[in-house]
């Protein structure tokens, strides 16, 4: 039995005393600790070796006792499994040597056996729940189909993904074939997270937000709900959509525990645009992170007094920034503790 509950609680939409909270990126680029192991090892060293992926994850949770972890890994540790090169280059961020840009592509790109090519993964799991020795919950995570999409066809990061919707719009067969590929791998991927321990799992759709509505549904929506239908009865599944609000009311329905919301979206606008019957997590901007502690804390009780104790997670918007000071991040964190219903 998990000791501190509140998050899962909280997914469930139960009555809580206060809401939980945990940060996207909360493992990571921020803390002293967390660069002293960047020092000696280079990204992908540190995803692929339990031993470091394990103590990444904790370090957050040791310093400020955040109600749930999240696995440090990446989502394009699903491009590499299918045999897509995938490299992260220092002060640049991911690249992929081999991008797919036609149907031709699509032939050298594999549904992979799980076990085979992310083994590593289950192992980082296994070792931060022994870590954990079940005080809190833990967390799985992969991308969007459309989001794995945008980096395998952009073959880096970008502001628009023009390559990547030109695309899906010149080549829409090849596109779909290649959302199915990615969609098969991710469910067969989460599906071993949850056999390996973890206690719910997150979808990002962190470039959701760059379609229309309608390419939304097409690209993008509708492989995440094969990806919520292939999970929800074996562990909570979160979805969370960054610049998505137009698709709140359809994630409603989706059978997901709870939906992400970012900064751009009022809590007022998230519960009407969701129907108001399911959790909500979200959606502090990370920018203000860099606030004064004082502000911080005076804007996550508002923010917990607008979005309701219940049915809520307390969250960014979107993953912390490496700049933010650390007092600040632990404001945040002992804002939400320290909240009482008024």
């Amino acid at each position: 039995m998990i000791k501190n509950d509140l998050f899962l609680r909280a997914l469930n939409g139960e009555t809580v005393e206060r809401p939980p909270v945990w940060m996207m990126r909360q493992a990571g680029r921020y803390l002293p600790e967390f660069m002293e192991i960047k020092a000696k090892y280079d990204f992908f060293t540190r995803c692929q070796t339990p031993e470091l992926a394990s103590e990444i994850t904790v370090q957050p949770i040791r310093r400020y006792g955040m109600d749930a972890a999240i696995l440090f890994s990446d989502i394009l540790v699903i491009p590499q499994a299918m045999n897509i090169q995938v490299e992260m280059k220092p002060n640049f961020g991911p690249y992929l040597p081999n991008p797919i840009r036609k149907a031709e592509d699509l032939n050298r790109v594999i549904v992979p056996n799980i076990d085979d090519t992310l083994g590593y993964v289950m192992g980082a799991i296994k070792m931060t729940k022994e870590k954990l020795n079940d005080d809190i919950p833990l967390i799985g995570f992969a991308g969007s189909p459309w989001t794995i999409l945008c980096y395998c066809v952009q073959g880096q990061g970008s502001k628009n993904f023009d390559l990547a919707k030109g695309f899906c719009f010149t080549q829409p067969e090849a596109a779909h074939q290649l959302l199915q590929k990615i969609t098969d791998t991710t469910i067969a991927y989460l599906k071993e997270k949850v056999k390996a321990g973890v206690n719910a799992v997150q979808v990002f759709d962190s470039w959701g937000g760059m379609l229309s509505p309608t390419d939304y549904q097409e690209f993008s929506f509708q492989y995440i709900q094969q990806i919520v239908d292939a999970l929800k009865d074996e562990a909570p599944v979160i979805v969370f959509g960054k610049g998505c609000w137009f698709a709140l009311g359809d994630m409603a329905k989706s059978g997901a525990a709870a939906l992400g919301v970012d900064w751009t979206c009022s809590a007022r606008n998230a519960r009407y645009l969701s129907g108001g019957k399911i959790t909500l997590q979200g959606n502090f901007d990370p920018s203000r992170l860099l606030s004064p502690p004082k502000k911080i804390k005076k804007m996550v009780h508002q923010m917990i007094s607008e979005f309701g104790k219940d049915q809520y997670i307390v969250n960014l918007g979107h993953g912390i920034l490496p700049n933010i000071p650390l007092e600040n991040a632990g404001a945040f964190v002992e804002a939400v503790k320290e909240y009482k219903a008024l």
